[in-house]
């Protein structure tokens, strides 16, 4: 199984998702990490503001800030490898990035939703 780190920016909570206004981004990132979480693979994250010593011992991310500012944030990391910088990762690279099956990071209705679309005598083809 692999694993990733996410280096989030300094945030309140370690989530990101309080305060008045809330990240739709970070809600969506929250949101898969906890659906990963279900599944059994686990999302490490780091909080710059609650975690310093992390990105102080970790020498790529210690690097990358002493380079290139906090804008560099978040970082993540997959199997000791920086694969992105300044973004989280879409839907789709978080599939890619861990090797998991779409269907991880989806909601359970809409997972159910693709099951019973595939299922069937032709596997969800219609022309059959």
């Amino acid at each position: 199984m692999r694993k990733m780190v996410i280096y989030d920016p300094a945030m309140c909570c370690s989530t990101g998702v309080c305060g008045p206004s809330v990240d739709k981004n970070l809600l969506r990132v929250s949101t898969i990490v906890n659906r990963l979480e279900k599944k059994g693979i686990k999302v490490e994250r780091h909080n710059l503001s609650q975690d310093p010593k992390a990105y102080i011992d970790n020498r790529d991310v210690n690097k990358l800030l002493n380079h290139k500012g906090i804008d560099v944030l978040p970082i993540t990391i997959v199997d000791g490898e920086v694969v992105k910088v300044s973004e989280y990762p879409t839907n789709e690279e978080f599939v890619n990035f861990l090797k998991i099956p779409k269907e991880y990071i989806m909601s359970e209705l809409a997972a159910k939703k693709i099951k019973k679309a595939n299922s069937g005598c032709c596997g969800g083809n219609r022309s059959c």
